[in-house]
């Protein structure tokens, strides 16, 4: 099956389509990760994406039932060099092309990646569509060029309905503003009693129950598109503590009075290093976020930068100067490092008994 990327700048890559035969348009972002592929297309964060791997190849270790981080992917499209049709791995249970057709989803293989990646570097995001081959160019890069997409990919992608993940431990409120599972893991394993909730929770609602902690959970999109989600942080703000990762990590920034902007092409694998400027030490991260915290904006507020990328010396972390409360860039639930950041959780932890205290 004959397929083209067409990028809204005039690119044309021509190559094998795999998965559905559907086109499908979106922002063309690229992952630097050697592994992690499953976890990607199931990552909420993706939400309207087409993904470029830079590793030429993947679906070497196939799908399994295991490496979620959600149950319907938000991905729109994958990019990928070349595509394993014969994985080898004892876990593999379907191949990554059959788990595109089960899903409706488009890819393409067989494409010069390199090339793409590195237009992407030198002139930032840009929107792109998966079309038949026979698909007029000269219409698709116009009608890319005067398409907006939406920007209520939170809305999309977080749970409607509040549940339950019990336990016997804290009692955790995980605001899902499109949660990966990886998070609701970590908090189980040390014994946490999950409630997860929809984005558009308010602070009184979240009060009422009586959590030790609140968990801020990743998410599409940009950060300032969430004004409801800001007055909740602020109405939780000294009243029990926050813990908030990549999106959540943004929204405490604005809530408190910093500002974010958007990177040129953002940062997202499972190598990016980032430095504990607290602890003096270096963790390799997990990482899928195209907006940061802007430095400068911090200095007016009671924000305290505690993490930068060492690639690009942008903002990782931070920390409030008076209310239990901090947050971090990348991901600490993956693994990539394998175990560099998991020790955030164990703060988190450590921060609610304290507060009880």
């Amino acid at each position: 099956m004959k397929k083209k990327l067409i990028l809204e700048s005039g690119e044309v890559f021509h190559g094998e389509g795999f998965g559905t035969e559907l086109e499908t348009a979106g922002e063309v972002v690229f992952n630097t990760g050697m592994t992690g592929y499953q976890e990607l297309i199931s990552d909420p964060s993706y939400c309207g994406q087409i993904v470029c791997m830079t590793y030429p190849l993947i679906g070497n270790y196939g799908i399994n039932r295991d490496d979620y981080e959600s149950i319907e992917p938000a991905i729109k499209g994958l990019i990928v060099k070349e595509l394993c049709d014969l994985p080898s791995n004892f876990r593999t249970q379907i191949t990554l092309d059959e788990l595109f057709k089960k899903k409706n989803l488009s890819g393409i293989s067989g494409i010069d990646t390199r090339r793409l990646t590195r237009i992407l570097r030198n002139s930032g995001v840009v929107k792109g569509k998966i079309v038949n081959v026979d698909a007029d160019e000269n219409e698709v890069v116009a009608e890319l060029k005067g398409t907006t997409f939406p920007t209520n990919q939170v809305e999309q992608v977080s749970t409607k309905t509040a549940y339950a993940n019990p336990g016997r431990g804290l009692k955790v409120v995980l605001v899902d503003f499109g949660s990966k599972l990886g998070i609701i893991r970590e908090l189980s394993q040390r014994n946490c009693d999950i409630t997860v909730v929809s984005h558009d929770t308010t602070a009184e609602e979240i009060l009422l129950m009586d959590p030790d902690g609140i968990m801020l959970s990743n998410g599409p999109g940009d950060p300032e598109d969430n004004e409801g989600a800001l007055e909740m942080i602020r109405g939780l703000l000294g009243k029990v503590p926050i813990f908030g990762i990549c999106l959540g990590h943004q929204l405490i920034g604005l809530a408190c009075g910093a500002k974010t902007f958007k990177l040129k092409f953002g940062h997202r694998g499972g190598n990016h290093p980032v430095l504990d400027l607290e602890k003096n030490k270096v963790a390799i991260t997990s990482q899928n976020h195209g907006y940061a915290v802007d430095q400068e904006s911090l200095k007016d507020t009671d924000l305290v930068e505690t993490h930068i990328a060492l690639n690009d010396r942008t903002n990782e972390g931070l920390k409030h100067k008076i209310h239990p409360c901090f947050s971090v860039q990348y991901h600490p639930e993956a693994s990539p490092g394998p175990e560099d950041a998991n020790y955030l959780f164990d703060d988190f932890i450590t921060l609610m008994e304290d507060f009880k205290k």
